[in-house]
């Protein structure tokens, strides 16, 4: 079974790779104009893919202007199921950035698997009212699912541009023995790797216009810390996790 499931992540990676070269491009250049302005790159999930939101913080080979939004409420280790039925309510996305240094211009990407939940879809919108450019990086398995949004609108149909990790609907994607179903998600991993080809690619535009990227360094290697809080000293007032 593990070995059906790492063919199954190979011939994944292999196809977004290919399909999604063009968006991840244009994410890049999105991404790296907004820094290029002094801005910063937003980054918000829901239950688990806020994991990813985490993954590209403050982290060792990680770009420094990331600002996660971290809402405890919606995270698993508040009560999985307490995050679940939020992620489904509308109205609260404008008091999630109310808490968060945010300007016109700057891009924010919105994580959900599914992309019909209200809260993502929220963001989404809220986002755009405030000026900023949205990436999504949802699922096209689920564009012919409705909407859970008074609006009856969908992740993808807000964001100004979409990341498709092509993720099969359900998510899991081995079959379990006798349970009649599936195990194994792969939206992580996937979802992962589109963010660090943007993220790589983020770095090689700013390098095109003279601009040396900000990246931090592992603490535990000689003189990691040090430049590390260099950066921590510049933006500490703008992002808020730090």
């Amino acid at each position: 079974m593990s070995h059906n499931f790492v063919n199954e992540m190979m011939e994944m990676i292999r196809l977004v790779e290919r399909e999604e070269r063009s968006s991840v491009d244009e994410a890049a250049e999105w991404i790296a104009e907004s820094i290029a302005a002094d801005g910063l790159l937003h980054l918000f999930g829901c239950g688990h893919s806020h994991i990813l939101v985490e993954d590209f913080f403050y982290r060792a080979g990680g770009l420094v202007q990331i600002n996660a939004i971290l809402e405890t409420s919606i995270m698993l280790h508040e009560g999985a199921v307490k995050s679940s039925k939020i992620e489904r309510m509308e109205h609260y996305a404008g008091h999630i950035l109310d808490n968060y240094t945010i300007a016109p211009g700057e891009t924010i990407i919105v994580i959900s698997n599914s992309g019909i939940n209200g809260l993502p879809v929220d963001m989404a919108i809220e986002a755009k009212k405030r000026g900023l450019r949205v990436i999504a990086l949802t699922s096209s398995s689920y564009y012919g699912l409705e909407s859970r949004h008074s609006s009856g609108l969908k992740l993808k149909d807000v964001a100004d541009l979409v990341l498709d990790n092509h993720i099969p609907y359900g998510d899991a994607l081995v079959p379990v023995p006798l349970a009649g179903g599936h195990m194994a998600s792969g939206s992580t991993i996937i979802g992962a790797m589109l963010l660090q080809m943007v993220m790589i690619a983020v770095v090689s535009k700013l390098a095109e216009r003279g601009i040396v990227p900000s990246v931090y360094t592992s603490g535990n290697v000689p003189g990691g810390a040090e430049k590390n809080e260099q950066f921590i000293r510049t933006y500490r007032s703008r992002i808020r996790h730090l």
